[in-house]
């Protein structure tokens, strides 16, 4: 639901947003989830349905802020907060249900408009309409999108996987699941 008045963003999200299953989501690495409304048109023609704000659960709102063009580690500004790239969002069985479409949660992973989620480095006071100013491109650009491609089909690749996991703005959740594929991949290579 849109908000209406400036509301505090801490560090573990905005105040009075609560999360429906906290073992999943959440968290300090999954304080504030972001989507970009880019995607909307795609999704309005897929399913023949009005795509609005917070239809994917997001709590901001975006454009111009595709996953090919966020990376890993990148720090934004919004109203007196910081907040940082951690990990892209990995949809879950919660949009079936929302959307109304068993196949939606894997549609979504498919097409890598996933969203990401961010951690909150500072916090501070969010209004209505803020903008989101980068402060800081993370120089390793890894983007959201090439995370996504390492968990579609394919993503074998050991050079981006070490990449992935070497990235020091990585949610540690990431990290040890890409470090055991990795030691798995290093085992049946070796």
């Amino acid at each position: 639901m849109p908000i209406s008045a400036p509301i505090f963003l801490n560090f573990l999200g905005f105040d009075g947003d609560g999360v429906g299953d906290p073992k999943t989501h959440g968290g300090k690495d999954m304080a504030v989830c972001a989507y970009c409304v880019d995607h909307f048109p795609y999704w309005k023609e897929k399913l023949q349905r009005n795509i609005v704000s917070g239809s994917f659960g997001e709590n901001l709102s975006l454009m111009g802020m595709p996953e090919t063009a966020i990376n890993i580690g990148d720090i934004f500004e919004i109203g007196s907060a910081q907040i940082q790239v951690s990990q892209p969002r990995q949809p879950c069985h919660k949009l079936n249900k929302v959307f109304n479409d068993q196949s939606m949660a894997c549609s979504v992973k498919k097409t890598g408009f996933t969203g990401y989620y961010l951690r909150v480095l500072k916090t501070g006071m969010v209004k209505p309409g803020s903008l989101l100013k980068r402060i800081h491109k993370d120089p390793n650009e890894f983007s959201v999108e090439k995370a996504n491609a390492l968990l579609r089909k394919g993503g074998a690749n050991i050079e981006h996987i070490e990449e992935l996991v070497s990235l020091p703005a990585l949610a540690d959740e990431w990290r040890e699941m890409f470090q055991k594929r990795l030691n798995k991949l290093k085992v049946f290579e070796g």
